[in-house]
Order: C-alpha cells, then structure tokens, then sequence
C-alpha cells in the first residue's frame, strides 16, 4: 500500500507504524468533572468500522511525523493523508486541514 505524504510524497506503507484510531488527537480535558469516565473510554474503547476510517499513523521509518489516514477498510485504498498537527491545530482554530489526495492499495 502506498501513503502519499505530504511533505515527502509516495511512501511505502512498511515505513508507518498504525496507532489506530485519529480521534486519539481530541484527549479529554483531566479537569472535567467526568475525566475518569472521558479517560476510560479514550483508552479503551475503539470503534472498527467497515468502510471509510480516519486513523493515527506514525512514519517510523522516515521523517518520524504523525498522519492522519482516511482509509477504506475494506479496499484498503487511501483517499486522503493530513499532517496530524495540522488537524489539531484545524479543530483549535476551525480552520479545515489541508489535505492530501490520493494514494493505492
């Protein structure tokens, strides 16, 4: 599977570690008064859908940046990569993240 990054280009897919799911990026505020409840279920809880998912990749073997993938689970084909930085930096700000397109099974 190939991973278009988007600062070095087409990567091979051996070179990314998969942290999972990418609303890992919205940690739970500790101060709430439900941080226990938020925190379990930010640990251990993870949905496995079939179809298009948003997941945290880490690319270990290069650049070591973190990317957010949209990935069809059941074709594996990438349609997008976001620099995982710019997609938290877009939800602080509620400006969109650029977008890369693309990419292959």
């Amino acid at each position: 599977m190939i991973i278009h990054h988007p600062l070095l280009g087409p990567r091979d897919a051996a070179e990314f570690t998969v942290l999972g799911d990418a609303s890992l990026i919205e940690r739970p505020d500790p101060q709430s008064a439900d941080a226990e409840d938020r925190f379990y279920d930010y640990v251990y809880l993870r949905d496995n859908p079939a179809g298009l998912h948003r997941e945290l990749w880490y690319h270990e073997q290069g650049d070591r940046s973190w990317l957010v993938v949209t990935r069809n689970t059941l074709t594996h084909e990438v349609v997008g990569v976001e620099l995982a930085r710019d997609v938290a930096l877009a939800k602080r700000t509620g400006k969109r993240a650029r977008t890369r397109k693309g990419g292959s099974a």
